[in-house]
């Protein structure tokens, strides 16, 4: 038998528990605003079929291209670990009749999987929240969206760490008018693309719009514009979006270079991106997806949604030195003989005080280790119920945080005086 140590795959991580309250802080603040927007929360399977990815993201992306983990099940199915939310929705949507003369708010949150080199704030199996809203074509459901993100930034600290890049691609047949014009723009100076570009020349050209790499910067600013491709329409209602951004004090920066990545786009993109985060900055992206839904089966349906990534953005409330703990408030101490009147008591005190979090010692262990124990978890109090207190109904409260002497109360008396103690209400 192997002795070999087992360890996590490479580029998926463990969350450890003195990591686990970061998530749900920022998990908890946002699932608060997406319901103080009337957003409800959907759940897809880790596990599609893989036409679902090809049709909805299309193949020509670096990510069906790629890095996504696909592999054919005992069956000979091809099945693909998501490697994004939005198609998992749609077909969800399409699935359960969810689109149909229907307007629909939704919200999910999970792990996606992409098979791509791990580094700072990314990895191979990493955490995404997101939004996705169906039926609604105007620009007022995009503002909605960004005044969402933005609110999330303000409540976390981040709105200041965070810049605004939009950016309007127009309608489907407007992109592809300007798509063609990038082929052939391109194509004239096929021997001065690097290797990346040349592949996406025929299958994704704007994506070399969207490539870091130096040498390609001066042939890309000499490249057709996009916005000569738009409609004076298609130009109004990027115009309106910019309003509603000015009117809201939400400062922006239009980017002509954003295309996005995935080929399913239109309309209004956007990417909150830090400075803070090397050359990984952005933290949020998403924009208008009208044909989508219609790509992967269903109608025509407009939407408009974002993604963000978990890691990244814990990464961001650690920088500003953000701590967060979670002690328990009450530590209960007992002898031997009173473990369970002890456990009795904490089941209690749970009862009374649902939002006090309380430790009741379990094991073998002196009254001093105890003790070591209840001020090592930084609990604000010790409760002691030893042979003593039980027989007499009474406890000892031993504040843990102060200097102040140990009090022995009845224990008709305790629970007001966690409610003073805490400021709580039963």
């Amino acid at each position: 038998m192997s002795t070999k140590k087992i360890t996590a795959i490479r580029g998926m991580n463990d969350i450890l528990p003195d990591e686990i309250i970061y998530w749900h802080y920022l998990e908890n603040t946002f699932r608060e605003i997406a319901e103080s927007y009337c957003y409800q929360e959907i759940r897809t399977p880790l596990l599609e079929n893989t036409a679902l990815f090809h049709r909805g993201i299309g193949e020509a992306t670096d990510i069906v291209e790629k890095e996504t983990y696909t592999f054919n099940d005992r069956n000979g199915d091809s099945l693909t670990l998501r490697p994004e939310g939005t198609a998992s929705t749609v077909r969800a949507g399409i699935e359960h009749s969810l689109f149909y003369n229907q307007v629909q708010r939704l919200w999910y949150m999970g792990p996606i999987f992409r098979y791509e080199r791990p580094q700072k704030g990314r990895y191979r199996q990493f955490y995404q929240i997101g939004i996705e809203a169906f039926g609604m074509p105007g620009h007022d459901i995009e503002l909605e969206l960004l005044y969402l993100t933005w609110r999330l930034w303000e409540k976390l600290g981040l709105a200041q760490h965070l810049e605004l890049h939009i950016n309007s691609l127009g309608p489907f047949a407007e992109r592809q008018a300007y798509s063609a014009a990038l082929v052939e723009y391109f194509s004239q100076h096929h021997d001065e693309l690097d290797e990346d570009s040349q592949r996406r020349l025929l299958k994704n050209p704007l994506r070399i719009l969207d490539s870091k790499n130096p040498s390609m910067q001066a042939l890309i600013e000499k490249a057709p514009k996009l916005d000569e491709f738009l409609s004076d329409a298609a130009k109004q209602h990027f115009a309106f979006v910019c309003q509603g951004l000015d009117a809201a004090k939400i400062p922006y920066k239009i980017n002509q270079r954003l295309v996005r990545g995935l080929d399913y786009y239109c309309h209004t993109v956007f990417e909150w991106v830090s400075n803070d985060l090397g050359a990984q900055g952005t933290v949020c992206a998403g924009g208008r997806y009208d044909n989508l839904v219609a790509e992967i089966g269903g109608d025509n349906v407009p939407a408009v949604g974002f993604a963000m990534g978990i890691e990244r953005i814990l990464l961001l409330l650690k920088q500003r030195d953000l701590v967060l703990q979670n002690n328990p408030d009450i530590y209960i101490i007992s002898e031997q003989n009173t473990r369970e009147a002890a456990l009795e008591l904490a089941e209690l005190i749970r009862t009374m005080n649902s939002d006090l979090k309380v430790l009741a010692h379990c094991g073998d262990g002196s009254f001093k280790s105890q003790m070591k124990r209840a001020d090592k978890s930084a609990a604000t109090v010790a409760i002691i119920l030893g042979e003593q207190e039980v027989a007499r109904q009474t406890v000892s409260l031993k504040y843990l945080r102060e200097t102040k002497d140990q009090e022995t109360l009845e224990r008709k008396h305790l629970n007001a005086k966690l409610q003073q103690l805490f400021n709580v209400r039963s």
